[in-house]
């Protein structure tokens, strides 16, 4: 069943804040490069490459459903400088607008009576969730190690770990 123009459009605006979520961690990683902790950069990296796989599950769902999305125009990350706190505290923040978003998106799916749109807005519900909490989490274990050294490289060598979007 195609979408409707609506819904349409509201599909290819997420696809949109899907890729420029992705440019946004690539920005955040250069800021992690430069602050010389390659394993959080390396993270950062991984949730932009996770990003661009969200935006091709919204791509596949149009496409099937005999539409063609329309990538709009990509606003520019900020710079966040090399303070941790205020990287991670960015990712955080987009984050939540992805959230709000999805469930913006949600709503309208179920105003316009698209129950084939639920089942994958409802994954990005709960993977909206687990994002938050990770950074979340994140920012904890930042704000308790303040700027102990030795934490801070203990916490950016547990980060580089990631290997894939998990």
């Amino acid at each position: 069943m195609k979408l409707n123009e609506t819904l349409a459009k509201a599909f290819s605006e997420q696809i949109t804040l899907e890729i420029e979520s992705s440019v946004a961690y690539i920005q955040l990683a250069i800021a992690l490069d430069d602050a010389d902790l390659p394993g959080m950069a390396s993270w950062m990296r991984i949730q932009s490459d996770e990003e661009r796989t969200h935006a091709a599950k919204f791509i596949a769902h149009v496409t099937d459903r005999g539409n063609r999305p329309q990538i709009g125009e990509l606003s520019a990350p900020k710079d966040p400088g090399t303070d941790v706190n205020a990287v991670f505290e960015a990712a955080l923040a987009h984050e939540q607008k992805v959230s709000d978003s999805i469930r913006a998106l949600y709503r309208l799916a179920q105003a316009e009576g698209d129950i084939d749109s639920l089942p994958l807005l409802s994954w990005f519900v709960e993977e909206q969730i687990e994002e938050e909490a990770t950074l979340s989490e994140i920012l904890g274990r930042l704000r308790m190690i303040s700027n102990d050294g030795p934490g801070l490289l203990r916490l950016d060598s547990e980060l580089g770990a990631r290997t894939s979007a998990e």
